[in-house]
């Protein structure tokens, strides 16, 4: 009998196997709509990930699933000060690893998105 009840034999979810080019798109677009811009999406995204401008656009090019983007980054020590709520889960309870890399990124467009200044956005200070 071949039960699997070990937490680690859960469904992956999607998001892990989605380009990140393609959601990239849509925080281009909840930003803009806020009144704040590409600009700041990328700032914060190369904060959080260490990648350089060339490298983040080489991700982008290669259409690299969420997986790819996050495990080739070089995080930023300072996400771990990103808490809060986002999508109906605190984010210091999340136990996947990756899963909680995507949260930071969408807690901190979502910051952007509510008009947060990008120094607090950016844990500076």
């Amino acid at each position: 009998m071949n039960m699997q009840t070990n937490s680690q034999n859960t469904v992956r979810p999607k998001i892990f196997d989605m380009s990140f080019a393609s959601v990239y798109k849509l925080y281009i677009q909840k930003a803009e709509r806020k009144g704040r811009t590409k600009e700041e999406v990328d700032e914060i995204i190369l904060w959080l990930t260490g990648y350089s401008p060339e490298d983040f656009e080489n991700q982008i090019k290669n259409m690299v699933n969420f997986e790819e983007f996050f495990t080739q980054a070089s995080l930023n020590p300072l996400r771990t000060l990103v808490t809060g709520v986002i999508c109906g889960v605190r984010i210091e309870e999340i136990q996947e690893p990756l899963m909680k890399e995507i949260r930071y990124l969408d807690k901190l467009i979502d910051e952007l998105a509510k008009g947060k200044p990008m120094e607090k956005i950016l844990r500076k200070g």
